[in-house]
């Protein structure tokens, strides 16, 4: 494309020594008078006044990067996580909101960093803290023990829902095995007996907690759990589909649980799409409850009942600590616990009210 000859060209942005010149002064004068140096109360009020004049005639904007090299902060936050291609992260997206809300009201900015894999890419973490961010928030870092003292220790860290403690960084949890045990419970109490529980990746503390909470609940009732009522799904919607799929084909009619809880609100989406691909309705064939009470939640149709974690108070709350820590403040605790509860909508109804 020929180039326009009555294109102006971006002026270029004005600097110290260009306010310099233009006052008749040294760049360091300028330097200590729009920065509020100490030193700047050596320099006369006339020439303070002509330095700022030139500094608004040439519409002098700071260097916010260079600024925050002398004063040794960025005033940025770095987080970070593995998000996956395909579906939409709705856990992710509410506890970002949260993170992005306490950001704003303290003036920070935020930068996310992405993986592929935690294990694999961890050294990248390192890279992330080179300067740009005063501190780092992991949100659910799967890193194995042996990995973990190769994470930088001169940038402060928080996790939200870390797989395992990491010594040093404060982890912020919810209750999850009480969240799952009051909702089987709630779904016991309302005549089921057979309570499929479509279970989150084996391994996770996430999946081991919510299958816990499970567990406890069909006991406290007097209910012996059933090998056969529980299957691995996985955290995607992808997965809560196939799962329902094959628990579909390969149980009897009669056999059938009456109510799915499943590890998450995105395998919950997909065990509605494989229910209804299959001509069962939800709730009057089978109830379905999910866990998170993320957006997907509240916005599906029947609404999904659900487990909810303040994810975006926890995201608000990690990054208030985070600061404090960037500050040079003792962490209060190692594991900061939030309370859960269950969310009853229309995905769920009573045995003796199914038609």
């Amino acid at each position: 494309m020929p180039r326009n000859p009555n294109r102006k060209k971006p002026a270029r942005a004005a600097t110290l020594s260009d306010v310099g010149r233009e006052a008749g002064v040294s760049a360091m004068a300028v330097s200590a008078v729009l920065n509020g140096a100490r030193t700047s109360s050596r320099i006369s009020p006339e020439t303070r006044a002509r330095i700022l004049e030139a500094a608004a005639r040439l519409s002098y904007r700071p260097n916010a990067a260079a600024r925050a090299l002398v004063g040794r902060r960025m005033n940025s936050l770095g987080v970070v996580a593995v998000v996956e291609s395909g579906d939409l992260n709705h856990y992710f997206l509410e506890v970002f909101n949260g993170v992005l809300a306490a950001a704003s009201r303290h003036g920070q900015s935020t930068t996310v960093f992405t993986l592929q894999d935690w294990d694999r890419d961890v050294r990248r973490i390192a890279g992330f803290c080179d300067g740009r961010i005063d501190g780092l928030l992991m949100i659910a870092p799967l890193l194995s023990a042996d990995v973990v003292s190769t994470l930088p220790t001169h940038t402060p860290m928080v996790a939200i829902h870390s797989n395992q403690p990491i010594e040093g960084v404060v982890d912020f949890e919810s209750d999850e095995e009480g969240g799952s045990c009051a909702l089987v419970t709630r779904l016991i109490e309302l005549g089921h007996r057979r309570i499929l529980h479509l279970a989150g990746p084996p391994g996770l503390s996430g999946s081991e907690r919510r299958m816990e909470g499970y567990r406890r609940a069909l006991e406290a009732q007097g209910l012996a759990l059933d090998p056969g009522l529980v299957r691995v799904a996985g955290f995607t919607t992808p997965e809560g589909r196939e799962a329902t799929r094959q628990w579909l084909a390969e149980t009897p009619v009669k056999q059938r649980a009456t109510a799915i809880f499943c590890a998450n609100d995105g395998v919950a989406f997909g065990c509605m799409e494989a229910l209804t691909a299959a001509g069962l309705r939800v709730p009057n064939d089978v109830s379905v409850a999910g866990f998170d009470d993320t957006l997907l939640a509240r916005t599906c149709v029947p609404q999904l009942s659900t487990v909810r974690q303040p994810l975006r108070q926890m995201g608000q709350r990690a990054v208030e600590i985070l600061l404090e820590l960037t500050r040079g403040a003792a962490a209060p605790r190692s594991v900061e616990l939030f309370p859960t509860e269950p969310v009853f909508r229309a995905s769920v109804a009573a045995v003796h009210l199914k038609q």
